[in-house]
């Protein structure tokens, strides 16, 4: 994030066509947690106005959006409706956004789940927002001692 804070909480973002997971880091932006999932009909808007108020309501100072690659790293074809999100996001937002690849986060999610000896069924929600929390970890862990 170019010209953002050292500190200050982060904000993951795990899209997908009908659920987006959202993670949020603590204030020194050394873990992430899962928050919490929209939920948006197939054909319907981006849920911006609830996705503004959890921004606001925990203080975020920037925005952490999974970039769907392929395994040879190249754009998924998701990528171009997360750009576009993104770049939505960025026009409503104060917050900086950064893209971030997310490959293998749903699944390293799903396993986690299954390590601990739980179950994913009818958990879609509470996996979709693991995925942004390993996605935003995965960005902190990258970015630690580095500028943010």
């Amino acid at each position: 994030m170019t010209g953002g804070r050292r500190e200050g909480r982060l904000l993951g973002v795990d899209w997908g066509e009908r659920r987006i997971g959202l993670a949020l880091s603590d204030e020194t932006r050394t873990l992430a947690q899962p928050l919490t999932t929209l939920t948006r009909r197939i054909g319907k808007r981006f849920p911006m106005r609830e996705f503004l108020t959890l921004l606001e309501h925990h203080a975020v100072t920037g925005i952490v959006v999974g970039l769907p690659l392929d395994p040879e790293g190249a754009e998924a074809d998701a990528a171009t409706a997360v750009r576009v999100l993104a770049a939505d996001i960025a026009r409503h937002a104060g917050p900086p956004v950064e893209l971030w690849d997310e490959r293998l986060t749903t699944a390293r999610a799903l396993q986690a789940v299954r390590a601990m000896g739980g179950s994913t069924r009818g958990r879609k929600d509470d996996v979709d927002a693991l995925a942004a929390a390993v996605l935003l970890q995965h960005y902190l862990d990258a970015k630690r001692g580095s500028a943010l």
